[in-house]
């Protein structure tokens, strides 16, 4: 895939369900972390906070996916992901099964609260 900003990645997104789906997973990252800049890591448009990995919402084939570049954010919430396809980097859903906002705000809070962890540490 070329690179591409997220906010280019998502307007390439077809079917409309699908964008609408993504879109709505980029706008809570940014209510969670307002000062989020866009770039790409690993080969993904990404949204970054602080220079790190925040966030990558892309479509697949199969199915939506959230990244949230750690392999320690959604384990913590495997008891309320059961009902969703997921591993250690990727949260699958689509367009008609949704995650819940409640949940997605408090999954990329976590994860923004991690790149504040490690970055405050180095100082």
């Amino acid at each position: 895939m070329p690179e591409s900003t997220v906010t280019e990645y998502l307007a390439g997104i077809a079917p409309e369900a699908d964008r609408a789906a993504l879109q709505r997973v980029v706008d809570i990252a940014r209510e969670v972390a307002p000062d989020v800049t866009e770039g790409m890591s690993y080969g993904m448009p990404t949204l970054l906070y602080r220079g790190k990995g925040y966030a990558a919402a892309m479509q697949t084939k199969a199915h939506l996916a959230l990244y949230p570049f750690s392999g320690s954010v959604l384990p913590a919430f495997d008891d309320e992901l059961a009902d969703f396809s997921h591993s250690i980097s990727a949260l699958r859903f689509s367009a008609e099964q949704p995650v819940p906002a409640e949940l997605l705000g408090r999954i990329l809070q976590l994860r923004k609260a991690q790149i504040d962890e490690q970055l405050d540490r180095k100082r």
